[in-house]
């Protein structure tokens, strides 16, 4: 089986050139790495997260603008071949799902990856901005009506990946302008509180059901979603809050921690307009 050596290149130069092709092959997409096809491509991304964790002369690799267009590259041929494989979903036939599930799993699997190495490089916001924008499109395309009962294995993966995303956002690590947040926020809120029960019924259901959301996502994805939310214009707080209040699905996730807060935070800012006015009154009458 062909890997890409992980012998350590003298120079900086044979570096870049070994991490490039690494690159090249990790985020091809459509077979187009014969005659290994997936071997080649398994061990590109070995061989990638081996150097970032391990190679002291990364650093000055990943700086470089000529990498940093070949990831971007990269990154786009994987959204691009996961957003068409994901519309063509509505087309297939019933059973034809099936296979076109593991198909697009694999492409799935390719921006988990992308989610791990991309802090690394510094280019997380890339991933975010891209998953941000194609969201309301994704969350569209689950909830077709063709979809409906099938793909569980797909739907909480796909909420893995935005889990990964809103915690870039929620916890500073990627810095997006705010439209870019609530449109994250109002693509994927909606759709974690409609699966999660749905989920869990099944799970309750059937003891071997296997896709779930354990604890540990659940967590996860609700203390990002909070701390998305407290970053935001207080317009966009109330905005969501609002929505979220008058939803069926209330305990999940629980923004009860976020509302306080929202509430102490306005209560303040209108207490310290009153005494803004009041002082700017009582300035004007001592002129008189």
């Amino acid at each position: 089986m062909p890997i890409i050596s992980r012998i350590k290149p003298v120079d900086l130069t044979a570096t870049k050139n070994v991490f490039v092709s690494a690159v090249r092959f990790a985020t091809s997409t459509g077979g187009s790495c014969p005659p290994f096809g997936d071997e080649l491509k398994i061990s590109a991304q070995e061989q990638i997260e081996y150097m970032l964790g391990e190679d002291e002369d990364m650093p000055m690799v990943t700086a470089d603008d000529e990498v940093k267009s070949v990831v971007r590259m990269g990154l786009s041929r994987i959204f691009s071949t996961f957003e068409k494989q994901l519309s063509s979903l509505v087309l297939e036939s019933d059973l034809a799902l099936e296979s076109a599930e593991a198909i697009i799993l694999q492409c799935v699997s390719d921006l988990e990856w992308m989610c791990n190495i991309l802090p690394k490089m510094e280019l997380m916001k890339d991933f975010v901005s891209n998953w941000a924008g194609i969201s309301g499109n994704v969350v569209g395309i689950l909830a077709h009506k063709k979809l409906e009962s099938v793909m569980w294995g797909l739907k909480v993966k796909l909420i893995e990946v935005s889990g990964k995303a809103l915690e870039a956002v929620g916890y500073g690590n990627v810095i997006l302008p705010a439209p870019i947040r609530v449109q994250l926020l109002k693509s994927w809120l909606p759709y974690i509180r409609e699966m999660k029960p749905i989920l869990d019924s099944k799970c309750t259901e059937d003891a071997s059901f296997p896709h779930k959301m354990d604890e540990d996502l659940c967590q996860s994805i609700e203390g990002a979603i909070i701390s998305v939310v407290l970053a935001l214009p207080s317009n966009d707080q109330a905005d969501i809050l609002a929505d979220w209040m008058e939803s069926d699905q209330i305990r999940y996730p629980d923004l009860s921690e976020a509302f306080e807060v929202w509430c102490y935070r306005t209560k303040s800012a209108k207490r310290r307009l009153v005494e803004g006015s009041g002082r700017v009154d009582n300035t004007t009458v001592s002129l008189e």
